[in-house]
């Protein structure tokens, strides 16, 4: 089932999500219908506070749009190393119409659960790194335009405001 994604300046966005502590249905379940709300959207991630579920649960598809899909889900993710330096154009479903370049780190290592319950660890870099750490932003309460200048922030509010006016 896919689900409303919720958009900036939506309060629920700004807040912590919490570990998940038991994988069952209920998670399963979620995982499932954060996959096909992001590929219906279409999105390369999405985080479970994006459809309003304050749970640290993170999907994310990279792959080209020619070549099969490659989901992966990783519930409790935590960077473990990090390093480089890379500065990218990023957009998000929750901040639409808009992207900019954002200073991430080019390689990142993950350490998150499988929904099978199984520890894993990713080694990623390029557009795979960035997305992980833009959906781990996610369940800290932090959206890609946190990362920008104050005057480019404004410049989107206000675009935005100018929006929600007509």
């Amino acid at each position: 089932m896919t689900h409303t994604i919720l958009t900036f300046p939506d309060p629920l966005l700004k807040q912590k999500a919490t570990p998940v502590a038991i994988i069952n249905d209920e998670i399963i379940q979620l995982a499932k219908d954060m996959a096909e709300t992001m590929y219906a959207a279409p999105g390369v991630g999405l985080a479970a506070p994006q459809i309003g579920v304050l749970k640290r649960l993170i999907i994310i598809d990279v792959s080209a749009k020619n070549e099969p899909p490659q989901l992966i889900t990783a519930i409790n993710p935590v960077i473990i190393h990090s390093e480089g330096e890379t500065f990218e154009e990023e957009g998000c479903l929750s901040v639409p119409d808009y992207s900019a370049n954002v200073k991430r780190h080019e390689r990142v290592v993950v350490k998150a659960l499988t929904l099978a319950g199984q520890e894993r660890i990713w080694h990623a870099e390029g557009l795979l790194a960035v997305a992980f750490q833009h959906e781990i932003d996610h369940l800290n309460g932090v959206l890609f335009i946190d990362h920008l200048s104050p005057l480019k922030r404004q410049l989107y509010i206000k675009k935005l405001k100018k929006r929600s006016n007509r």
